[in-house]
């Protein structure tokens, strides 16, 4: 076995110069991981080095990898038949996961599962039943938020210019709004009382002056932005944006392909504001890894006819069984594991704050959880030169991190993550950032 100070290790080395002459390079690479294969939260790559997984997949392998439930749930049901798709016939997997979303899912009133294959469909699902039903051309979407990269969701995408460069003209009608990002508000010079001005911002100014929110037929929102920074709005803030929704009769569509199925310690996040949505995209942990998502939605909503809208591969067989292996496994432990295991790491993370001059802010809920790094922390100013080198040095130490947002580090393990494997990554996490901050001079 090769040592960590030198990767990429041989195999990987070949590996990543085979990617590059055959593979897009529209790819986000963020160092050269190559893996072999995995087990919960640790994974080996092809040289046979070990490392603590904080990635879990993009916050997809909600089981961890490989687990042996979910690979038998799996096989059992290739060994049936793989695909026989569901947009045009029936089969009883598909049916019972229908079911199951339904149940789970924290609407009221009777709702009714569009399958899809990932995130950015089960937007765009969204984003066509809403014009559709409400016949209005507009929706609204948060700055920082990601929605997906095909056109109607990229265009509710406000996460990065590079996400949207070269691809105009987008889908027309939408307006981006600020999230409520209390660490880096943008209105605290102005209404330094705050009061949840963000919300009151879109009824003065946006509905005042920019667009008639009777031609608004939806906005699209992340309880916890994901792509953006890990950003978790005040207690007030869904409740008072909903009523608001509410008031001009604007559908409340909240994107749940990164926060769902028990990631923050609720199967869905927005069950941490008590607030009852009108439709839910969800994708990422649903099957443990395999390529499904879905848009679930009130019955009353959805009107549209055959043929409206439709997906040959959407809620595929084995995908199906994966899912419901994976649900019934969160429901089980899981969930309440990521609400314990994702205190102690918060708790880990706020004790060494004051220790580390570049954390300025720890934020999230469960195993969704951020770490806001700065180069000073009375201005908060962004520094994400440093942040990219703690995720490259935590990556030659062996543990794998990614950022997101301008300067935030995301923490998103596999829902079954054990605490030892858990205090490991955060050793090394710590050591990395003690060696950056110190070649930086904070």
């Amino acid at each position: 076995m090769e040592s960590k100070t030198l990767l990429p290790g041989r195999k990987a080395k070949a590996w990543v110069e085979r990617d590059a002459a055959a593979v897009s390079p529209s790819y986000t690479r963020s160092y050269p991981f190559v893996m072999d294969h995995g087990r919960g939260s640790e994974a080996w790559d092809v040289d046979g080095h070990r490392f603590i997984d904080f990635n879990a997949g993009i916050a997809v392998t909600a089981t961890g990898h490989a687990h042996p439930a979910v690979v038998r749930a799996i096989q059992e049901q290739a060994e049936k038949f793989i695909h026989m798709s569901g947009t045009d016939f029936y089969y009883p997997v598909q049916i019972e996961l229908a079911e199951k979303l339904n149940a789970l899912v924290p609407i009221k009133e009777e709702t009714q599962v569009f399958f899809t294959n990932s995130g950015t469909e089960s937007v765009e699902a969204a984003f066509k039943l809403a014009r559709y039903r409400m016949g209005c051309p507009r929706m609204l979407a948060f700055i920082g938020a990601f929605h997906g990269r095909s056109m109607g969701s990229l265009s509710l995408t406000g996460s990065k210019y590079v996400q949207r460069k070269g691809f105009a003209p987008l889908v027309p009608g939408v307006t981006h709004v600020p999230y409520a990002y209390c660490y880096r508000c943008p209105f605290h010079l102005e209404y330094p009382s705050c009061d949840i001005y963000c919300v009151d911002y879109i009824e003065e100014t946006i509905f005042r002056y920019l667009i008639p929110a009777d031609e608004v037929a939806a906005i699209f929102v992340e309880p916890i932005q994901g792509e953006g920074g890990y950003v978790v709005p005040p207690p007030e803030w869904h409740g008072r944006l909903k009523a608001l929704m509410d008031k001009y009769d604007i559908l409340y569509v909240v994107d749940e392909i990164q926060t769902g199925f028990g990631r923050t310690g609720k199967m869905f996040a927005i069950e941490h504001w008590g607030v009852e949505p009108d439709i839910v995209c969800m994708a990422k942990g649903i099957a443990s890894g395999m390529p499904i998502g879905a848009m679930v939605a009130r019955k009353s909503l959805m009107t549209w006819e055959a043929g409206a809208h439709a997906s040959t591969f959407g809620g595929n067989p084995v995908c199906c069984a994966a899912a419901l292996e994976t649900i019934r496994l969160v429901e089980e432990n899981l969930m309440e594991n990521a609400a314990r295991m994702g205190q102690r790491i918060m708790d880990h993370l706020e004790g060494i704050k004051d220790d580390h001059p570049s954390i300025g802010d720890v934020r999230g809920k469960g195993l969704m959880i951020g770490v806001e790094l700065v180069k000073d922390k009375e201005t908060r100013e962004p520094a994400p030169e440093i942040r990219n080198e703690v995720v490259q040095r935590a990556f030659e130490k062996g543990l794998l991190i990614l950022g997101c947002g301008p300067t935030t580090v995301r923490f998103m393990p596999a829902l079954n993550i054990s605490q030892d494997v858990a205090d490991e990554g955060l050793a090394i996490f710590e050591e990395a950032l003690t060696e950056v901050e110190k070649e930086a001079g904070l």
